[in-house]
């Protein structure tokens, strides 16, 4: 075997034109392989990146009504939803899947809210209970968190977050101030910021559309749960945020989470309302697989080349056979067999493809990295594309070398001496 590899690379640095010419097809090939694939894994790690963000894991069930959220905001409250209990949270925490659980009350939009004259409606308000913040990721920054005494008897007391603080205060210290909410005078006992700083990236208008529009609001403020019914109304159903154990375990934490909830619920099994997980890695995945067939037909179109390059090999290999038929018929009358020759040739096809293969791997990742650059988007240079890239090149070397090596072995040393 080594003494063929030897040989092998002896023939083709003695031709080294005409063996890069015959590698071309290969290497051309392959470095479209791995700089498309490189290209589609790095963007959808952005998708999910984005929508996910920098490992916060977190999923949202809450109800829904025929596939859409409830806003409880609007409308009578629905029959057959019992509030939540220790009971389904202990349940809720058993799951493998499932890091932390938080029971929580919200309005995208609360009216008459107001510091001073500034209208702090558009915020998102929040009914929390103690362990929200550590499900959600977030940490004090200034003034003093909730008490125990604070939730349990519901003190009108707030947090803010930074957001709502530069929307509402405009760079004044918030601590000690009061919002009046509905009439009800709401003191500000400190303001929360989120572990991550993540931002997602923006490279085209619909991916501001995708990422950050939605996300795009006045701030949050985070209320004691018990002073909920007060400002709002009574026996709200509460939406559950959970921490998954990690991201790849978002979406089954949701759908575990979700079968809990919904047996709770007193409805019959005709009714619209559900208890759904709405976790953000289901959505990239969504989004990934839109583009799914479109880089199937792109890697195809990538690999007619690696055929080309295969029949490149082969018409060389013919060509080889030719110009070392008196070689051939020498090495017979010495006592070399068919098996011999034909491991001779067919190694020699196999080698010319695997470089072929590693430069194209080399020529790819630099492609990939130039297209990262130029066109402004992510690549993620995969191991198991490299490695399943030179083992196509070997294998394109063996299919395709496999006549010129059958007919090298067959020919008669008799007539392989005479030719001429």
């Amino acid at each position: 075997m080594f003494e063929n590899i030897r040989l092998s690379l002896r023939g083709i640095l003695s031709h080294k034109m005409r063996s890069f010419l015959t590698m071309l097809g290969i290497i051309i090939g392959i470095a479209a392989i791995i700089a498309i694939v490189s290209t589609i894994q790095g963007a959808n790690e952005q998708i999910k990146e984005n929508l996910v963000g920098a490992g916060s894991n977190t999923v949202t069930v809450s109800l829904s009504q025929d596939g859409w959220p409830m806003d409880f905001g609007y409308g009578p409250l629905p029959d057959g939803v019992p509030l939540l209990d220790d009971t389904v949270r202990k349940e809720l925490e058993s799951l493998d899947t499932v890091e932390s659980v938080s029971f929580y009350n919200y309005r995208s939009y609360a009216e008459g809210l107001y510091y001073l004259n500034n209208d702090m409606g558009s915020c998102t308000v929040y009914g929390i209970d103690s362990s929200y913040f550590h499900t959600a990721g977030y940490h004090l920054v200034q003034g003093r968190g909730f008490t125990a005494q604070d939730l349990q008897k519901g003190a009108k007391v707030c947090l803010l977050d930074d957001v709502a603080v530069d929307t509402a205060f405009e760079g004044e210290n918030p601590i000690g101030k009061v919002i009046d909410f509905k009439d009800e005078p709401v003191v500000v006992i400190g303001v929360v910021a989120h572990n991550s700083t993540f931002e997602p990236v923006i490279n085209t208008l619909q991916d501001w559309y995708t990422y950050s529009a939605a996300s795009q609001g006045s701030g949050k403020i985070f209320l004691p749960q018990k002073v909920w019914p007060t400002l709002f109304r009574y026996d709200e159903p509460y939406t559950v945020l959970l921490r998954a154990t990690s991201t790849d375990d978002m979406t089954k934490a949701g759908a575990d989470a979700a079968e809990i909830l919904n047996a709770t619920l007193q409805v019959g099994e005709e009714s619209p309302i559900t208890y759904q997980g709405q976790d953000l890695l289901s959505q990239a995945q969504d989004i990934q697989n839109l583009s799914r067939s479109t880089n199937v037909m792109l890697i195809a179109v990538a690999s007619i080349s690696l055929i080309v390059g295969g029949i490149g090999v082969m018409n060389i290999m013919l060509v080889s056979v030719t110009e070392r038929t008196r070689e051939i018929g020498l090495k017979k009358a010495l006592g070399a067999n068919k098996k011999r020759i034909l491991g001779q040739f067919l190694t020699e096809a196999t080698v010319l493809s695997m470089l072929g293969g590693l430069l194209g791997v080399i020529v790819g990742i630099i492609l990939a990295n130039v297209i990262a650059k130029v066109a402004f988007v992510p690549v993620s240079i995969s191991g198991g594309a490299i490695a399943i890239a030179v083992a196509f090149s070997m294998l394109v070397g063996v299919v395709f070398g496999l006549l010129p090596s059958v007919k090298a072995a067959n020919l008669h040393p008799i007539d392989a001496l005479r030719y001429e």
